[in-house]
């Protein structure tokens, strides 16, 4: 059994060799798991997401974040949720070409974790496993979702912050994900900020924002060049300023109602036997007039 002091000790020393086994743990759902999750006591982490179009620049920029609070001391946490590679149904671990400077760093631990055949940008285990990391001794988690357009929308179900990271060509991404993006992002950046028509894309953006938004906080819109560090500190003081706002009861109570939900989904969806499942479907969508409505029913 693992215990979660010796996991504390680990990250306050810079070992996460033991936290890494528990996370591995967790993922394949192993025989006294669930136990271990009922015995965290989180603090209140900030969990920040960061999410966004394929090709973003979303682990470049990440990397820069980390570099800003780990100066001031911060003890850092990333979970990196890759696509899964269609070969052996890993992650395709992206993260660790843009973010391998930090991955031997004693104060910032990173976790590359595989979709699965999640079809949202976050896998099922997500919840999960970002409790475990607000209870064990970071400062800060981050998490970076999959690009993969309106199902992004979940991550605002988790993270107390969302930081959307676009590009000056990504204008038809940002009109498919419109109404989702406008309500779930807490910040948005302009990654690649060099580029031609970036000014004009940020004020596009802005545009959009005071068009959706009536509330007293409205997101602010941050341009970046993270490969040169610029605009970096602006960002990270924005999230900062985003996360010392309070929450209501009832926002907080919806994040909660969201976990739940997702989490007695998944903890369902495991009970049934899918070798079994596929079996008996290909009997029964092999007869006349086969109806899944009435096939599933057997399920729930």
């Amino acid at each position: 059994m693992i215990e979660i002091a010796n996991i504390q000790k680990g990250v306050a020393e810079g070992h996460f060799l033991l936290l890494a086994k528990a996370i591995s743990w967790i993922e394949n759902k192993e025989v006294g798991s669930d136990i271990l999750l009922q015995q965290l006591q989180p603090e209140k982490v900030p969990v920040i997401g960061f999410t966004g179009p394929p090709g973003a620049g979303k682990s470049t920029l990440v990397a820069a974040m980390i570099e800003q609070w780990v100066a001031a001391g911060k003890k850092v946490a990333v979970l990196s949720v890759d696509p899964s590679s269609p070969f052996h149904k890993g992650a395709i671990l992206g993260d660790r070409i843009r973010m391998k400077e930090w991955y031997t760093h004693p104060q910032v631990f990173i976790r590359s974790l595989a979709t699965r055949g999640h079809l949202g940008g976050l896998m099922s285990g997500i919840i999960e496993l970002s409790t475990l990391l607000q209870s064990v001794g970071f400062d800060i988690v981050l998490i970076e979702t999959v690009g993969v357009g309106q199902s992004e929308i979940e991550i605002a179900h988790l993270a107390d912050t969302t930081v959307v990271v676009l590009v000056p060509e990504a204008g038809d991404e940002v009109q498919m994900m419109k109404s989702g993006l406008m309500e779930i992002a807490s910040i948005f950046v302009v990654n690649k900020s060099d580029r031609p028509d970036a000014a004009s894309f940020a004020h596009h953006i802005q545009q959009m924002i005071l068009e959706s938004h009536h509330g007293a906080f409205v997101p602010p819109v941050i341009s970046t060049i993270a490969t040169q560090q610029v605009g970096i500190q602006e960002l990270a003081n924005a999230v900062m300023e985003k996360l010392a706002l309070p929450i209501s009861s009832q926002q907080k109570k919806q994040m909660l109602m969201s976990k739940m939900y997702q989490l007695i989904a998944a903890e369902k969806m495991r009970q049934i036997d899918a070798v079994k499942m596929e079996a008996q479907l290909e009997t029964a969508f092999a007869q006349p007039h086969f109806n899944i409505f009435d096939f599933a029913k057997q399920y729930y």
